[in-house]
């Protein structure tokens, strides 16, 4: 276990750039109780992603073994390596969570836990980097826009039901955990946010290759949600499935193709997906992540 560092009170220093979706936790409670659902024990290891001010990472030095902190912003990650330079078992990275290698930080990707305060502007393509980048963390928390949580939770039939909830469900279990009004801010953003619990599937349900025909199926899908699946399996680029092979699908799955795509549970899409796989489809994969999961 690592010692506390003294707090440089960055968070009452720093001015929050816009640019980078910046807004500091500063309530100290819920500091404390998103650093408990980590569930830390004094072998464990911690990857944080955006720092910040540091004001979860002086409570992660604390309780873990090993903290691995990455800060894009050039000013922030310099006075964070200034504060935690002698402290051991702590390691500051100037670097974009985006583009880094995170698998590469890390001593153990297996077993490494994972916690940050998800800018808004980046949160979905964040998310899916850190379910997609090799690492198997045994625990994900994560502050995000209560929207998103929404969205990511929602239940087939819902309104918020769509890509983003399919993508997510079907390489993790998802849990709410408690809510965190905009007070708790500085500067004060203009929603509320919610910390959820990721849990990825142990071993993994879906192959690189079945994730990229996923993301493939339900941006299509919801790119037409008020489409019948039909419809949609015949009309898009992507696809353009013959009659005989959608008769094939819906023989195999038992999914009747006349429902619309926020009837489907992340099963059935799983499901769907796979029969296609084995007659051709689709045409075309985009094996990227990123915006298209907000569909």
């Amino acid at each position: 276990m690592t010692a506390r560092p003294s707090s440089c009170a960055l968070d009452t220093i720093v001015r929050a750039k816009r640019s980078l979706g910046q807004n500091f936790l500063v309530d100290p409670n819920i500091q404390r109780r998103i650093v408990a659902a980590l569930e830390l024990g004094p072998e464990d290891e911690v990857l944080e992603i955006g720092p910040g001010t540091g004001a979860l990472t002086r409570h992660l030095a604390a309780q873990a073994e090993r903290v691995v902190a990455i800060e894009k912003d050039d000013d922030l990650a310099a006075a964070l390596q200034s504060e935690f330079e002698n402290a051991t078992g702590v390691t500051i990275v100037h670097g974009d969570a985006l583009e880094t290698d995170l698998r590469a930080l890390v001593h153990d990707p297996d077993r490494v836990k994972i916690v940050g305060n998800i800018p808004y502007n980046i949160t979905s393509p964040l998310l899916f980097r850190l379910l997609e980048s090799g690492l198997r963390a045994e625990r994900i928390v994560v502050m995000v826009q209560r929207e998103v949580a929404d969205r990511i939770l929602a239940a087939p039939g819902e309104k918020a039901y769509g890509a983003l909830s399919v993508g997510m469900r079907t390489v993790a279990d998802v849990k709410r955990l408690f809510h965190v009004g905009r007070g708790a801010f500085r500067p004060v953003p203009d929603v509320d946010s919610t910390v959820i619990l990721i849990t990825p599937h142990r071993p993994p349900r879906l192959s690189p290759e079945e994730q990229a025909d996923l993301r493939t199926l339900t941006r299509s899908a919801f790119g037409w949600r008020r489409k019948q699946l039909q419809k949609i399996l015949r009309s898009a680029g992507e696809y353009r499935v013959d009659p005989q092979d959608l008769e094939a699908v819906a023989e195999e799955t038992g999914i009747t193709l006349d429902r619309r795509p926020e009837t489907l549970s992340p099963d059935e899409f799983i499901a769907l997906s796979r029969a296609l796989r084995k007659r051709g489809y689709p045409r075309v994969v985009d094996a990227g992540t990123g915006p298209e999961w907000d569909t």
